[in-house]
């Protein structure tokens, strides 16, 4: 299975976002931590991580981008009970049954999502619209052909 873990292609995550996620964590859309707020109240970072963010599943922070790569079996199981710990313990989800159907679902929405090849990026636009909330994903598929094993050519910025 393929799911997709944050990426970060330079340093502005650490600027744009009140709580940027690390790289290399499992990451999911994480739509449902913006629906019970008021979007008239979110300071502008909370703004620009509702409208261009994922969330990492280890410090629950954002990121711009995700990278897909397959899951081993041990940690889809590992994820899927910190993720239900998380929303007992900052969403309060009746009861851990709940929370484990709940992130179970979340964690397979996004292995839909990642139904590329390991290597793509992917990220991911949402808009308020009159019935809720309107999500488009973006895929970026990795550089076929250089020959030198490079997928994609990084550089730091200090």
């Amino acid at each position: 299975m393929n799911l997709a873990k944050t990426i970060q292609l330079d340093v502005s995550d650490n600027h744009i976002y009140e709580h940027p996620a690390n790289p290399q964590e499992w990451a999911i859309a994480g739509t449902f931590s913006f629906v019970d707020s008021d979007p008239d109240n979110w300071s502008k970072k909370h703004r620009f991580a509702f409208q261009s963010a994922w969330l990492g599943l280890k410090n629950y922070g954002n990121s711009t981008f995700v990278q897909i790569t397959e899951i081993p079996k041990h940690e889809y199981e590992l994820i899927i009970v910190s993720l239900a710990e998380h929303l007992i313990k900052n969403y309060n989800a009746p009861s851990m049954e709940d929370a484990i159907h709940a992130s179970k679902k979340e964690i397979n929405d996004m292995a839909v999502l990642c139904n590329h090849l390991p290597g793509t990026l992917l990220s991911i636009e949402r808009s308020l619209v009159e019935n809720g909330i309107k999500e488009r994903t973006r895929v970026i598929k990795p550089t076929k052909g250089r020959g030198d094993g490079e997928v994609w050519n990084i550089s730091h910025d200090e």
